[in-house]
C-alpha cells in the first residue's frame, strides 16, 4: 500500500512533464517516445517565465495529490491483489488526460497498450470482465463512434477523433460494453457542462472519457 502510494504521488507529479514532452515531439515511435521522455538531451529547455514555473509547479503538485486519492481509492476498492493491472488502467488514463488537454491528441503508444493489457487480463480471467466481454466491448467502443462519425462529419468532422475512437476502444476492453455505454453517458454530460461553462464550441473529448472511466470503474465493479 505503502509503495503503491508512494510511487503515485512521484508519478502524478511527472504527468505535466511528461505530457509537456509529449507535446514536443509527437508523432513518435514508441522506443523515440520514451527515449524523449525520460532522457534529458542538451536541446532540452526548462520553464523560464517565473509565474509559469509557479503554475507548472502547483499543477504537478494538483497531480501527485489527485494520483494519490485515487490510487488510494483503488487500493480499497479492488484490494492489493493484482493492483498492478488496476495502477496501470488507472494512471494511463490520467496520463492521456492530461495529454488530450495540452495536445488534443491521444497517442497510439499509450492507447493501444492500454486496450491490449485490457485484453490479456481479461483472458487470464482477473479482470473485471470476461475475456468475450472483454473482446465484444472493445469491438463495440471502437466500431459505435465510427458509425455515429458518419452521421455527424457532415457537421463537425472532428466531432471524434482517432485517439477518442482507440480509446473508447480499450475502455471496452477493460469494462465491457454495458459498462461502457455509462462511460460515453457520463462522459458526454461532462463535456456538455464544461463547454457550457467555459464557453467554448469544441473540447477534448479525451478527459471526460477518462474520468468517466475512472467513475464507473469505482462504481461498477
Amino acid at each position: 500500500m505503502v509503495l503503491y502510494i508512494l510511487g503515485a504521488f512521484i508519478f502524478g507529479c511527472m504527468i505535466p512533464h511528461i505530457s509537456r514532452r509529449f507535446a514536443k515531439f509527437m508523432p513518435a515511435t514508441p522506443a523515440y517516445a520514451l527515449w524523449q521522455i525520460f532522457v534529458c538531451g542538451k536541446k532540452t529547455r526548462g520553464i523560464r517565465n517565473k509565474n509559469l514555473r509557479k503554475k507548472y509547479y502547483w499543477r504537478s503538485v494538483a497531480f501527485g495529490l489527485t494520483t494519490v486519492s485515487l490510487t488510494a481509492l483503488f487500493v480499497l476498492k479492488f484490494g492489493s491483489e493484482n493492483m498492478g493491472w488496476y495502477v496501470f488502467y488507472l494512471w494511463t488514463l490520467l496520463l492521456l488526460a492530461e495529454i488530450d488537454v495540452r495536445m488534443r491528441l491521444l497517442p497510439d503508444i499509450l492507447t493501444i497498450p492500454l486496450l491490449i493489457v485490457g485484453f490479456s487480463y481479461a483472458a487470464l480471467g482477473l479482470g473485471w470482465v470476461i475475456a468475450a466481454e472483454s473482446a465484444l466491448g472493445a469491438l463495440f467502443g471502437y466500431f459505435v463512434p465510427v458509425v455515429v462519425s458518419i452521421f455527424v462529419v457532415w457537421k463537425n468532422k472532428d466531432a471524434f477523433g482517432g485517439g477518442d475512437i482507440k480509446l473508447l476502444a480499450a475502455l471496452g476492453a477493460w469494462l465491457g460494453i454495458e459498462p461502457l455505454l455509462y462511460v460515453i453517458v457520463i462522459a458526454s454530460v461532462l463535456m456538455l457542462v464544461y463547454s457550457v461553462f467555459r464557453r467554448c464550441r469544441t473540447v477534448p473529448f479525451g478527459p471526460g472519457l477518462t474520468v468517466a472511466a475512472i467513475i464507473v470503474a469505482l462504481c461498477f465493479f
